[in-house]
């Protein structure tokens, strides 16, 4: 077996106040991910999964066909970056996951999503 391609994934969120209602105990997060193939060969990005967290311990797993209708392609040293959203009932939350990636010969890895916090700017916890 071949070593695993070399996958750095950054994620960025942001509060999405005016998508929010905390009277209805919703709070909408947009994130920014950024997948870098820090490898010298080609990977395809195929499923998702996400492991969503709220502060009452509410999970949520969401799973899929690659991301935002698109299963991308991404060469060596390039990076594929989309943004997508999340609602959660607490004002505070967590996500993690992982990406099914698979190597140009064909070989299927899983690429770690560090886990993030969910949280309105300048808000303590």
């Amino acid at each position: 077996m071949s070593k695993q391609p070399d996958i750095q994934i950054e994620v960025r969120t942001q509060f999405l106040l005016e998508q929010s209602n905390p009277e209805e105990d919703r709070y909408a997060f947009a994130y920014t991910v950024e997948i870098c193939n820090r490898s010298d060969e080609m990977v395809k990005l195929l499923n998702r999964y996400w492991h969503i967290t709220d502060d009452n311990e509410k999970v949520e797993e969401v799973r899929g066909a690659g991301v935002i209708g698109q299963q991308p392609e991404i060469l060596p040293g390039q990076s594929f970056h989309y943004t997508s959203g999340a609602i959660i009932e607490t004002q505070f939350g967590s996500m993690q996951g992982d990406y099914e990636m698979q190597s140009v010969g064909g070989e299927k890895f899983t690429a770690q999503i560090p886990p993030f916090l969910l949280a309105p700017p300048l808000a303590v916890h």
